[in-house]
């Protein structure tokens, strides 16, 4: 199993059984605004390292803007595959 599945696998496993102290479960709790909001956020600072031409920088931040993105997919029910469709038909 790739990483990206597995841990969306873990989201949506944190989804159905809540963990205390679970970061994820916080963002769950808090909703798609609040997801929403930390997705935009890490995308700025995304670009704000690649602006900076810092690899490692790019490298963590993209791997955070992933990470909300697929806590966002999860907290609208929108599966990996469906974003594979989406990218398949524009192929």
């Amino acid at each position: 199993m790739d990483i990206t599945k597995e841990l969306y696998s873990v989201i949506l496993d944190r989804q159905n059984n809540p963990e205390e102290g679970s970061y994820t479960n916080y963002l769950l709790s808090k909703g798609t605004e609040k997801i929403a909001k930390k997705v935009g956020e890490e995308a700025v600072e995304t670009a704000i390292a690649a602006a900076k031409k810092n690899k490692s920088e790019v490298i963590a931040e993209i791997a955070d803007l992933q990470y909300h993105l697929l806590v966002l997919m999860a907290s609208m029910n929108i599966s990996l595959d469906d974003v594979e469709k989406e990218l398949r038909s524009r192929r």
